[in-house]
């Protein structure tokens, strides 16, 4: 069993958005094939937030302290479906996307935030804003830019996040589990991705914002399910369809991951496998049924949390994220299953030094890794070892899913080397087994 070398182990964990579009306008995108976007990694060489003095374990170790953020802030901000609705809960930090807003158009190096909704970005003037390197936003130089009434459905959409001034104009307030927040007026304003144009795009002007947001970045890109993220408002654009393709482990940093919107973002072809979105809330994540997962021909059932707003139903009871690293799983459930991988695996086992994973090898040389298969409601995702196994330093493997107390996780190191769909309006997820690098 092969490995894969760490040499690029972050450039499938982390990326920019380069979105370069096929298409003149949203209506030709639309009518048209739609258009598709790189996906360039984050801490790669090419972006701005790389860091020559840290290490490829030390970039690693962030990804997967990221991929445990989403989940502690779930559980920080509330156990009730309502009490979750009415927080931010956000793991910051998986992506960067550029974009631009305004006329004429400002550019916007943005965190493209899987566990959000609101696109917002600093703004003058500033009551506090942190250190960027890109100029601050004047929103007073947008031909195009206009705040929201309190009375208007847009402010309605953020909930307890909405405030409202003296003139009936809508703020926003938004505070992370990390301590950072976000304060300002919600907007619209156009938005220019590529050659793309879109008018009356709704998002939160920021003019008290600190905490520990990059100064490479000048704000968040919501990519999440709910009716205020970049996704939603560009669904007449696209369809409500887009797909994404994840290159493995240890490919060349040139070869990049791709990200496809409207007719493009269609997936079909043998041995594609469906299975259904479900309704819950909150609106940002998209839930989708877990049944059973095998470990070569060995079946186990799923069982959820006891205590989780997951668990009040059987369906949505695991959420499918591209911005987290791991595939996280409740406690009882992931017992049995790391007790069962290990059986199969055979030989000597060696402890995660920093006691984040269960299950380690000091080598894989002379192993066989099991294939494990997800069984989702209505088709089976089958993994390959590159999907469940992850080297973390120099001399250590380990079983790339963990326990989780309160929220289930469908990480990216699962859907490496799969064609991912969504369909909004079928509500579906499709999964194709795809090599990424000639995708």
């Amino acid at each position: 069993m092969e490995v894969p070398s760490p040499k690029f182990i972050l450039y499938t964990f982390s990326f920019i958005f380069l979105v370069q579009f096929s298409v003149l306008s949203g209506t030709e995108a639309s009518s048209m094939n739609g258009f598709t976007v790189d996906l360039i990694p984050r801490d790669s060489p090419l972006s701005p937030s790389y860091s020559p003095s840290e290490t490829r374990f030390d970039r690693l170790q962030k990804a997967f302290r990221r991929s445990v953020a989403l989940a502690q802030n779930f559980r920080a901000n509330g156990v009730s479906t309502n009490a979750v609705e009415s927080s931010v809960i956000s793991n910051r930090g998986a992506y960067l996307m550029n974009i631009s807003l305004g006329t004429p158009p400002v550019k916007m190096l943005g965190i493209a935030d899987t566990g959000s909704d609101l696109i917002w970005r600093q703004c003058q003037p500033c009551v506090d804003c942190y250190k960027q390197v890109e100029p601050i936003f004047d929103p007073r130089k947008s031909n195009t830019y206009k705040t929201l009434k309190c009375d208007g459905k847009a402010c309605g959409y953020l909930g307890a996040q909405a405030t409202c001034g003296g003139n009936q104009t809508c703020g926003y307030s938004y505070s992370y589990g990390d301590g950072s927040h976000t304060y300002g007026d919600l907007a619209i304003d156009t938005l220019k991705v590529g050659t793309a144009i879109v008018p009356k795009v709704i998002f939160g002007c920021g003019h008290d914002n600190a905490g520990s947001f990059d100064k490479n970045g000048s704000g968040l890109i919501g990519l999440g399910g709910g009716p205020l993220s970049m996704i939603s408002q560009l669904r007449p654009l696209i369809g409500g369809r887009f797909s994404y393709c994840l290159v493995p482990i240890g490919t060349d940093a040139t070869v990049a991951s791709k990200m496809n919107f409207g007719r493009r973002g269609i997936v079909s072809g043998a041995g594609v496998v469906k299975t259904s979105i479900t309704k819950r809330g909150p609106k940002t994540f998209f839930y989708l049924t877990l049944e059973s997962m095998s470990v070569g021909s060995k079946k186990l059932a799923y069982k959820g949390f006891v205590k989780s707003p997951l668990e009040a139903t059987d369906e949505g009871n695991i959420i499918i994220d591209s911005g987290t690293t791991l595939t996280l799983l409740p406690g009882d459930f992931y017992s049995v299953l790391e007790s069962s991988v290990a059986d199969a695996i055979g030989g000597e086992r060696y402890p995660d030094p920093r006691k984040l994973f269960g299950l380690c090898y000091l080598s894989m040389e002379g192993l066989t890794i099991p294939i494990i298969t997800a069984h989702f409601s209505g088709g089976d995702v089958v993994l390959k070892p590159l999907n469940t196994f992850v080297q973390v330093e120099e001399q250590l493997f380990c079983f790339s899913m963990i326990p989780a107390t309160d929220l289930a996780i469908y990480g990216n190191l699962a859907q490496m080397n799969f064609l991912v769909g969504y369909d909004l309006n079928t509500r579906k997820v499709s999964f194709k087994p795809t090599d990424c690098t000639k995708f």
